[in-house]
């Protein structure tokens, strides 16, 4: 990740149709972790929607809970990135059931392995 962990707050939020990952600067004045914050999650979503879920598994492991099922279904996932005053977010929408479990597992692991640096919303 290109910004400072220690500056920033990650927020998973799980969702009745997928979940909302929030990446946030702790200083809102912090106008380079906002803008590295932003980037990054641009640039995941571009990736996640080529089907490409391979950067969170380099630092959360291969056999991460919940990546292979929307990397094999990744055509029936929505996902958008927006900005936030203070950072940005990713969104990770689908209809189908077996995949928002597996959208749930993800957002677990993640949430698990950033400790301290992650909250659940």
């Amino acid at each position: 990740m290109p910004f400072d962990l220690k500056k920033t707050q990650h927020i998973f939020e799980m969702t009745e149709s997928g979940g909302v990952q929030q990446v946030i600067a702790r200083d809102s004045s912090d106008a380079k972790q906002v803008s590295l914050i932003r980037q990054h999650l641009h640039h995941e979503t571009t990736r996640f929607m080529a089907g490409d879920f391979s950067d969170p598994t380099l630092m959360h492991g291969s056999d991460m809970p919940g990546v292979t099922e929307p990397l094999q279904n990744s055509d029936q996932i929505k996902i958008e990135d927006s900005d936030l005053l203070n950072g940005g977010q990713i969104s990770v929408l689908t209809g189908d059931l077996h995949l928002i479990t597996a959208i749930h597992r993800w957002f677990g692991a993640q949430l698990s392995d950033h400790g301290a640096d992650a909250t659940y919303r």
